[in-house]
């Protein structure tokens, strides 16, 4: 399985933020807003990926990621030269792809829920075609939309709609099996000019091979694209971690709990940052003594949004 983090986009709903700054680069609370959806990928147990920006910003983030390899992963850039839409971003990765299934997440997506790993971990276990997110919205016109059956089973999707028939929206987070290339490559440009994923979600429906798989009342799902989202996702990070005294999306520690880094390494990368509380954390999190084993493994730790299975 392949990921793919689409933060490329003009930023405009972000203005004057983002006039000198791609959006995705911009702090949500405590770290990078590109750190929340690269959080969703590695705990997946996705490692290859690649993240899609514009010209001008691919050198800040590589600056600010690298290779991957501090993370365990690895990671490779390529540039979207105008933001021509959601789908373009399978073209741009054809190559990347290849023959592999893949994991497309919007780089301004935030998922956050107790079993949202592992939630995830079994829709791509379970993967056959294609699998999107829906989540119940208040305001469903603002995006793609998924209309079910009494069974449940996805009987239509519509983009944007104006008379919205469910109030579900596929959230910025989808899982395609190789079609998906080929699809992308026949579509053509709709009113608002772009290459909509929407259409490429039609397709597979049409063939009888979408799968929606539906987020619950305890998941918060946030498209932070707008100031109103943007600081209403830092004021519910701020909050979750207050409260917990967890972190979400440390990398680094997810990198540890995954076994990529060691607990030298992940001390050592805390250290350089020892004067601000994300330093201070992973610090902490290194000097554990680990006298309570239960929580601190991949399979329940609860900074990880994973299931406790007792």
């Amino acid at each position: 399985m392949k990921g793919i983090i689409l933060a490329g986009g003009s930023g405009t709903r972000l203005s004057p933020s983002t006039d000198s700054m791609n959006k995705h680069l911009l702090a949500v609370y405590d770290k990078p807003m590109i750190y929340y959806p690269l959080s969703v990928l590695m705990l997946g147990g996705i490692e290859d990926i690649m993240i899609i920006t514009t010209e001008e910003d691919k050198s800040r983030f590589e600056e600010l990621l690298g290779d991957g390899s501090s993370l365990g992963i690895s990671i490779a850039y390529e540039e979207q030269v105008e933001p021509n839409g959601i789908a373009e971003a399978l073209i741009i990765a054809e190559d990347f792809i290849g023959k592999d299934d893949v994991t497309l997440i919007l780089g301004d997506n935030i998922f956050y829920g107790q079993g949202f790993t592992d939630l995830f971990r079994q829709a791509i276990k379970n993967h056959e075609y294609a699998t999107v997110f829906g989540y119940r919205v208040k305001d469903p016109e603002r995006f793609g939309v998924v209309e079910f059956d009494n069974q449940q089973k996805v009987i239509s999707i519509e983009e944007k709609p104006d008379s919205p028939k469910s109030d579900f929206a596929v959230t910025g987070l989808y899982i395609y099996d190789h079609q998906a290339v080929n699809m992308a490559k026949t579509l053509n440009f709709s009113g608002r000019g772009e290459l909509e994923i929407t259409d490429i979600n039609k397709k597979y429906l049409e063939q009888d091979q979408l799968k929606v798989q539906l987020l619950g009342r305890g998941f918060a799902w946030i498209d932070a694209g707008t100031h109103d989202a943007l600081f209403e996702a830092s004021e519910f990070v701020k909050n979750i971690q207050d409260r917990q005294g967890f972190k979400l999306a440390c990398l680094e520690e997810i990198a540890y709990y995954l076994g990529h880094i060691s607990r030298d390494e992940l001390y050592k990368r805390g250290q350089s940052m020892h004067k601000n509380d994300y330093g201070q954390y992973m610090m902490e999190i290194a000097n554990r003594k680990h006298t309570n084993q239960y929580w601190d493994t991949l399979d329940h730790h609860p900074a990880l949004g994973l299931v406790q299975n007792e």
